[in-house]
């Protein structure tokens, strides 16, 4: 699993637990319905704005979208990113 599908996971667990359509979730965060459906899919990762929108929009803290994603940095090497296992804000 890489970063856009489980941050695509955790946004769409959010919206459905907010009961909002991809629609509604574009007018309230000012984002258009297929930016949150290309989101959604993992086809793209949000920049740092789109995270804050979407967050306000769900009324919920922007880690709460990060859930389960950590970044690990290098001693020599370059740090890289890791899914954790699980969900740990699932319902």
């Amino acid at each position: 699993m890489d970063i856009a599908t489980r941050f695509a996971e955790n946004l769409v667990r959010c919206r459905k637990r907010a009961d909002l359509s991809q629609e509604e979730l574009g007018l309230l965060s000012s984002l258009h319905r297929t930016e949150i459906s290309l989101l959604e899919r993992g086809t793209r990762v949000p920049r740092i704005d789109t995270l804050v929108k979407l967050a306000g929009a769900l009324s919920l803290e922007p880690g709460e979208l990060l859930a389960g994603i950590d970044w690990r940095p290098g001693t020599s090497t370059s740090g890289s990113f890791s899914i954790v296992a699980g969900d740990p804000r699932s319902n």
